[in-house]
C-alpha cells in the first residue's frame, strides 16, 4: 500500500507516525519538530484524535498514548493510523525504557523506525542514565536520539529530524540488550499503601476547595463594584412596562442575575483552570490515579479514569471525549461519573454563587462531599462485572515522575477554559435568563409552578425550585436562578444543599447529553438519563427526608 502510493505520487511528502505510551511526550514533541500547531483539535489531557503536523518535506502523525493491557478506542485509531505510515518515530521514555521498547517494538517488527527516549531532567543520574539509553537504543540498530521534552534544544531537535528522516528498520520484537535501569521516581505520601489512598482523595477535592476560596477573595471584592454600577440601573429599569423591564431588571433579569455570574462563576472558571493545569503537567493527575486506583476497582474505574473525572469539573464535554483512552470495560461507567458527578466549572461557580446570595458559603463542603460519595455508589451501580473483577488483567501504570508545571501548559488550560466560557457559557446563561424573565412576566413560570409543585414535594422543595432545576437541564447555569431572591428566602439549608444538587445532576446538560449519543450512541445516552435521574431523585430524596425526620 505504502509503494503504491509513492508510486502514484512522487512528490508527495513522507508520513512519521509518532507512537509511545500516553503521557509520554508524543505532543510536546512534534510540536517542537514541526514548528507548528495541528490541522485537528486535541482535548486537554490526551491525544483524541491522530493529528497531523505538515511541513515542507515530511507530515507527522500524533497519535494517542497506549496503555499496556488495554482494549480502548484510541488504541485501535492508533494501530489503524500505523497501517498507513511510512515510517515510524518511536517515543520511549527514559525511565521505562526497557519497558516501552518491550511494548512498542513487536508493534513495528519489519518497519523503518527511529526512536527519541525523553526524559524531564536527568538530574545527577543524567551520565549514567545516558550510558545505560545508549547502550540498550544502539542495541536495536535504530537511530536514537535522548531529549529533555520539556525543553528540549535546538541541537537534539536537529539530531531528531535527522534520524527521523534515515530510519533504521526493525529486526527484532523485543529488546534485544536490556539498560536494567530506570529513573524510579520519588517514593512519597502518596505511594504509602495506607496514607496514599485518603491523601489522594483530599487532593482530588482539593482543587474544587481552592477554587472556592479564591472565588471567595474575588468576590469580596467585585461584588461592591458589580452591585454599585448595577443596581442604580435596575432600579429605574424594574419600572419599564411591558416584558423589557422584566428581562432587565426582573427577578430573573440580566441586570439583576448577571453579576453573580462574573462576580462568582468567572474566578471559580479562572482559578479550577489553573489548578488543573498545574496537576496535569506537573504528573500530579497520574499520580493520585495510580494511589487511587485499588480504591475505583471496587467500584469499577480504573486509577486512570481518575483523570478524566477531574478533567470534567473544567467541562464535561472534553472528558468526555478524552474517555476514548479508558478501556472498553470501564469506558461506560466513567462517562457516567462524569455526567453525574463531575461538577464542572460553570455548575461550580452556579453553585457557590447560590450559596453565597443565602449566606450559606460554607455548605460548599458539604454539598462536595456528598457528590463525591453518591458518585461512587452510583459508579458502583451502573459498572459492568468485568470491570470490577479481580481477574481482570488492566494495569495499572508506572508511578509518574513529578516535575515543574509548566507555566505555557497551564496559561493554555486556563485561556482554552475561559475562552469557552465566554463563546458558550455566556450567551447561554443570557438565554435562559431572558426565557426566564419572560416566563415570569407572563405568568406561566407561576402555572408551571403550581404543575411542578407535587413532584417537588418528592425532594422536600418548594414549587419556586422547579424551574431552576429544570434550567439546569439545559445549561447547568440555570442552578443561579436559584439565587433569585424569593426562592433563596424560602430555603433552609438543608433545601439549597439538596436543590443544588438535584438540579446539578438530575440530567446531565444539554450539550454534554449530545456528546455522550455521538461518542457512545444514543440507546446508551437515553438509558443513561433514566438512570441518572433515578439515582438523582433518590439521593435527594433521601438526604432531604433523612435530615427532616433528625431535625423533627
Amino acid at each position: 500500500m505504502r509503494a503504491d502510493r509513492h508510486d502514484i505520487d512522487v512528490a508527495a511528502p513522507s508520513t512519521t507516525l509518532l507512537l509511545g505510551r500516553a503521557g509520554v511526550g508524543k505532543s510536546a514533541l512534534v510540536r517542537a519538530l514541526a514548528g507548528q500547531a495541528s490541522r485537528s483539535i486535541n482535548f486537554r489531557g490526551t491525544t483524541v484524535p491522530c493529528s497531523e503536523y505538515t511541513t515542507s518535506s515530511r507530515v507527522f502523525v500524533d497519535t494517542p498514548g497506549l496503555h499496556r493491557a488495554s482494549d480502548a478506542d484510541t488504541v485501535r485509531r492508533t494501530f489503524d493510523a500505523l497501517e498507513d505510515a511510512d515510517d515510524v518515530l518511536i517515543v520511549a521514555s527514559a525511565t521505562q525504557l526497557d519497558e516501552d521498547l518491550d511494548l512498542l517494538l513487536p508493534l513495528v517488527h519489519g518497519r523503518r523506525a527511529s526512536i527519541a527516549v525523553t526524559h524531564r531532567g536527568l538530574g545527577a543520574d543524567h551520565a549514567s542514565a545516558r550510558e545505560a539509553i545508549a547502550y540498550t537504543a544502539l542495541a536495536t540498530g535504530l537511530p536514537f536520539v535522548v531529549l529533555d521534552v520539556r525543553r528540549p534544544d535546538a541541537a537534539a531537535l536537529e539530531e531528531l529530524r535527522a534520524a527521523v528522516t534515515a530510519p533504521g528498520t526493525v529486526r527484532r520484537q523485543r529488546t534485544p540488550v536490556r539498560a536494567g535501569w530506570r529513573i524510579e521516581p520519588r517514593r512519597g505520601l502518596l505511594d504509602h499503601a495506607v496514607a496514599g489512598p485518603p491523601i489522594a482523595v483530599i487532593l482530588l477535592i482539593l482543587p474544587a476547595l481552592l477554587a472556592v476560596l479564591g472565588a471567595n477573595q474575588a468576590a469580596a471584592l467585585l461584588d461592591p463594584l458589580a452591585g454599585a454600577i448595577t443596581t442604580p440601573l435596575s432600579e429605574r429599569m424594574e419600572s419599564w412596562p411591558g416584558p423589557l423591564g422584566a428581562v432587565l431588571a426582573g427577578n430573573y433579569g440580566l441586570l439583576t442575575m448577571g453579576p453573580l455570574l462574573f462576580v462568582w462563576a468567572v474566578p471559580t472558571v479562572l482559578a479550577y483552570a489553573v489548578l488543573i493545569g498545574v496537576y496535569k503537567t506537573s504528573g500530579l493527575a497520574d499520580r493520585i490515579g495510580t494511589a487511587l486506583h485499588p480504591l475505583l476497582r471496587p467500584v469499577g474505574l480504573h486509577g486512570r479514569d481518575v483523570t478524566r473525572v477531574l478533567m470534567g469539573f473544567g467541562c464535561n464535554v472534553p472528558a468526555i471525549v478524552s474517555t476514548r483512552a479508558c478501556s472498553s470495560c470501564t469506558r461506560p461507567t466513567t462517562v457516567g461519573a462524569i455526567s453525574f458527578g463531575s461538577a464542572c466549572s460553570y455548575q461550580l461557580g452556579a453553585t457557590l454563587a447560590v450559596f453565597a446570595a443565602a449566606d450559606q458559603s460554607s455548605l460548599v463542603v458539604p454539598y462536595l462531599a456528598l457528590l463525591v460519595a453518591a458518585t461512587l455508589v452510583y459508579a458502583r451501580l451502573i459498572s459492568q462485572p468485568a470491570a470490577r473483577s479481580t481477574r481482570n488483567t488492566l494495569l495499572i501504570e508506572p508511578r509518574t515522575v513529578l516535575a515543574r508545571p509548566s507555566v505555557a501548559a497551564v496559561g493554555a488550560e486556563a485561556r482554552g477554559t475561559l475562552g469557552a466560557f465566554f463563546r458558550t457559557a455566556l450567551p447561554t446563561f443570557v438565554a435562559i435568563a431572558m426565557v426566564a424573565s419572560l416566563l415570569a412576566w407572563s405568568g406561566v413560570l407561576d402555572a408551571a409552578g403550581g404543575l411542578l409543585g407535587p413532584a417537588m414535594a418528592v425532594v422536600a422543595l418548594p414549587a419556586d425550585a422547579a424551574m431552576p432545576t429544570a434550567l439546569a437541564a439545559v445549561r447547568k447555569d440555570g442552578i443561579l436562578l436559584l439565587a433569585e431572591a424569593g426562592t433563596v428566602a424560602s430555603l433552609s439549608a438543608t433545601q439549597l444543599l439538596v436543590a443544588t444538587f438535584l438540579a446539578g445532576t438530575v440530567l446531565p446538560c444539554l450539550v454534554t447529553l449530545i456528546t455522550i449519543g455521538r461518542e457512545l450512541g444514543p440507546r446508551f445516552a437515553g438509558r443513561l438519563v433514566v438512570q441518572q435521574s433515578a439515582f438523582a431523585v433518590t439521593v435527594a430524596a433521601t438526604v432531604a427526608w433523612a435530615s427532616a425526620a433528625l431535625s423533627g
